[in-house]
């Protein structure tokens, strides 16, 4: 057998494995956890990324019972269900939201993940979801976490910093999607009166 031979039979090997690694990957559901209050252009660009990689997408809110919340998890569910359908349309089928009040490996588990997305903006934000990748893969065999960076037009994009720029009045329809940039004003201008 001829070096080129060799060399054309690792080419096609190679690709083969790439091709059927591709389809593995595919036929896999991945949880995207978070708190979404509220969700997010950032989270959006994590989303769409995320539904071309998986066959199905589990975006699952977090519930944490010492955390004051600006919006209740089920408004929470009706904004990002309301902005899949509106977003995603032909490919909503493939995405589920719901809640969960334990551990994202607990929740990962209970939905048939096996990969849990995680979208990092910056340094910091790598070098905590690093700590919580290695603890989550040694609580849970099998559960792979998928880091993806955020894209440059949204990577600066916070809820907390868009909350609180709504609670000022300011207007937010930059950083979340216009049904999400009513509800803060109509939240805020409730609480206000309130």
């Amino acid at each position: 057998m001829s070096l080129k031979s060799v060399s054309a039979l690792f080419s096609c090997v190679f690709y083969q494995i790439s091709f059927y690694e591709t389809i593995r990957i595919m036929n896999q559901v991945a949880l995207y956890p978070g708190s979404f209050d509220p969700i997010t252009n950032g989270h959006i660009d994590v989303i769409e990324r995320s539904i071309r990689l998986v066959d199905r997408l589990v975006i699952a809110i977090g519930f944490s019972y010492g955390r004051t919340e600006l919006f209740t998890v089920d408004e929470r569910i009706e904004m990002i269900r309301k902005e899949m359908k509106s977003i995603f349309s032909c490919r909503s089928g493939k995405i589920k939201v719901t809640s969960f009040t334990g551990l994202a490996v607990e929740a990962a588990h209970e939905h048939g993940a096996t990969i849990i997305i995680r979208g990092l903006r910056d340094a910091t934000d790598f070098d905590y979801e690093m700590r919580m990748a290695s603890m989550n893969s040694v609580m849970s065999d099998g559960t792979q976490t998928v880091f993806l960076l955020a894209s440059p037009s949204v990577g600066f994009i916070a809820s907390s910093l868009v909350r609180q720029i709504a609670s000022m009045g300011g207007n937010v329809e930059s950083f979340v999607p216009e049904g999400v940039a009513f509800r803060l004003t109509e939240k805020y201008t409730e609480n206000s009166v309130n």
